[in-house]
């Protein structure tokens, strides 16, 4: 499928089940307003089955190209060919805009040759990778870090050079800081290229989750200009990172296409054949069926449809080296016509598959669909993002009580929800904060979203943000809110990072980012968009060594990283977690139910690896808490490892059965010693 390169020229292979006739069409640049060559397919020498083929001799790498396909334009049908646009090749490797493309040209009636976007053709192998090889760490030691390729770099403040801000390329210029900072693995907000036009008026798209094309990489994303850099650029990324040991993890969108609703733009899919590549509505097949809330979903029980997504994911693996996806409103994937099933063809595919069945997989386990979500239900060797942990997190911090029940099962891995199958605490993808929603800044600065900058009068962007504004609503001077704010910054960071499964940090939060109270900044592609660096070295507001101290407790605790759910008391007298009140005496069940609660203490026992136990201490009340440190067996002493409000001596050493004090609103980490 696609354009297959050899030294005599290039194979052309196009799926377009109910089409009738098919043209191929040649530029002789990006820009040209018109082809060079226009080469009719014969359909008694250019089909076979349901594809469209030609060998084209002389076409080397470069080759702009393009469809025009013809069929029934039948809406009513769910058939909606169009021989006056231009289309793009589903399989099309990297993506050529003229100066003076628009949308609405591809929306309306009449020939768009002018404005269309192209294909190109590539050499997939002609890259240097100098040794490079999959790193293939354990998910269980895994610290994932979501960031906006384009965001990440491009603020003045991001130390990178003005050309390559906002690139795969300034993006390399960051990995000495990602190294430092103590991430294993970065997961890229889509990559794929996407429809940057497709926003509100002025503003248009930033996140990237209208893809055009599975295959080849965003060209807004590269700094160089010839329409082949993307891939090289995305690869020179992709090769650095793995230099410094870090996985490169892709937010992959095989639910829907930038093609919208069936008053939308015909720009590839569905002028190619919509019946097959979408989901229509049974009874009115002119629309579609929107498990996606954008307009359209991708048709996966279709072989050919689900054909494309495993070639497109094998090719991100084995041509660009990337080491795993996270699913964008995974559910979509899995669905046919009763429904979510997780048995579905697309989990059986990559299952069966030896290249995608040893990569990373993420899946954000909802769509907005019927039945969409489906949190915990994916099948065993996934990972899934769990929103359980970030609600019940931001409502502990934000002062709520009588939740420490809730707390402590999100704090070890969330077996309530995963613990079936086999499955480990790994499949639990622990956050905070996403680019979807407040920044951790904001989080503990606003009490109500502020989206009025989207052009939406504030109705877009969620309503339930289980935030905190510490008393006054956005900035202020007072120095008492701003080191609560501060204070909670640390807890949250502190709780993600100490709980059991797999921590996933949001890009800038450990440098104070904010977005102004926007939860949904999916369509600012300017400062209040992008990562403002300007707090990085202000001791203040920059939490980058803490983080950094965080990510060597998991590395120095394997407690930290179960593969296993703990149980609590075993049969033979010792334990994995031991829940204390703080008397230090083991919770019964009304301990759970204290009214009011606020304070949690847990030991996470030593393993059989030599690691001493952990003792960690939660409380987010408004008032000092006394405790008592555990008396356990062999352990005689505890050392002080972290406290996010300062309140103990330099040397932090304390016997067994001393008795401390929680400051309010403030977490301790104990280490026992003999």
């Amino acid at each position: 499928m696609g354009a297959t390169l050899d030294r005599a020229g290039t194979n052309f292979s196009l799926f377009a089940k109910s089409s009738r006739a098919a043209q191929l069409l040649l530029f002789d640049s990006a820009r040209a307003p018109a082809p060079s060559r226009v080469i009719d397919l014969d359909p008694r020498a250019n089909r076979t089955y349901h594809y469209w083929h030609t060998f084209v001799p002389g076409v080397a790498a470069g080759q702009v190209y393009a469809y025009r396909i013809s069929g029934p334009f039948d809406p009513e049908r769910g058939l909606r060919f169009d021989p006056s646009k231009v289309l793009l090749d589903p399989y099309g490797k990297c993506i050529a805009r003229p100066a003076a493309r628009t949308g609405d040209a591809a929306r309306r009636p009449g020939d768009n040759i002018a404005t269309a976007l192209r294909s190109v053709v590539v050499d997939p192998s002609g890259y240097d990778w100098e040794g490079d090889a999959p790193i293939r760490r354990p998910f269980a030691k895994t610290v994932l870090y979501e960031m906006h390729v384009g965001g990440f770099t491009r603020h003045p403040s991001s130390g990178v050079a003005p050309g390559k801000r906002g690139t795969f390329a300034g993006l390399i210029e960051k990995v000495p800081y990602l190294r430092d900072l103590g991430v294993s693995a970065v997961e890229l907000l889509p990559v794929f290229a996407f429809d940057q036009d497709d926003g509100p008026p002025g503003l248009g798209n930033y996140w990237g989750y209208h893809p055009l094309s599975f295959f080849a990489p965003h060209d807004g994303y590269s700094s160089r200009r010839d329409p082949l850099g993307a891939l090289d650029e995305f690869r020179d990324m992709v090769k650095a990172l793995h230099r410094a040991g870090i996985e490169v993890i892709l937010d992959v969108v095989y639910n829907h296409t930038a093609e919208g609703n069936h008053l939308g733009p015909t720009l590839s899919f569905r002028g190619i054949d919509n019946s097959s590549y979408y989901w229509l509505q049974s009874d009115q097949p002119r629309y579609y069926d929107d498990f996606t809330g954008c307009g359209n979903a991708l048709n996966l029980s279709h072989p050919r449809v689900l054909q494309m997504v495993m070639d497109s994911l094998r090719f991100w693996v084995e041509i660009c080296h990337v080491d795993g996806f996270r699913f964008d409103l995974a559910s979509t994937l899995g669905r046919g016509r009763n429904g979510f099933d997780r048995g579905a063809a697309f989990f059986a595919a990559i299952r069966q598959d030896p290249v995608l069945a040893a990569v990373k997989l993420i899946a954000e386990p909802w769509d907005i669909g019927p039945g969409g979500y489906q949190v915990g239900k994916f099948p065993p060797g996934w990972s899934e993002w769990n929103d359980h942990f970030r609600r019940t997190l931001r409502r502990y911090w934000a002062g709520e009580g009588n939740i420490v029940g809730e707390l402590g099962r999100r704090m070890t891995g969330s077996a309530d929800l995963f613990d079936h199958d086999r499955r480990s605490p790994r499949a639990s993808v622990n956050h905070v904060t996403v680019h979807d929603g407040f920044t951790l800044a904001d989080l503990v600065s606003y009490h109500r979203k502020h989206n009025l900058a989207n052009g939406e009068h504030n109705r877009d962007g969620s309503d339930d943000n289980q935030s905190t504004n510490c008393g006054v609503e956005g900035a202020t001077d007072k120095p008492d809110i701003l080191r609560l704010r501060r204070q909670l910054r640390r807890n949250l960071l502190a709780s993600l990072m100490l709980a059991q499964g797999v921590p996933l940090l949001l890009a800038g939060d450990e440098v104070g980012n904010g977005q102004r109270g926007n939860n949904n900044a999916y369509c600012q592609d300017n400062a209040v968009g992008w990562v403002d660096w300007s707090a990085l070295g202000h001791d203040d507001e920059d939490m980058t060594s803490f983080v950094t101290q965080l990510a060597e407790l998991r590395r120095r605790f394997p407690q930290l990283r179960a593969r296993r759910w703990v149980q609590g008391r075993l049969a033979d007298g010792s334990f994995d977690v031991l829940w204390l009140t703080p008397r230090a005496t083991e919770m019964a069940e009304q301990d759970w139910h204290f009214p009011e609660g606020r304070f949690l203490s847990y030991v996470l026992g030593p393993l059989k690896q030599g690691a001493p136990p952990l003792y960690l201490v939660f409380n987010a009340a408004m008032e000092t808490i006394e405790f008592t440190l555990p008396v356990l067996p062999e352990y005689t002493r505890w050392t002080i490892l972290l406290e996010t409000v300062p309140a103990f001596r330099a040397d932090g050493e304390f016997r067994s059965g001393s008795k401390l004090e929680a400051p309010p609103r403030s977490i301790l980490a104990f280490s026992g010693a003999t």
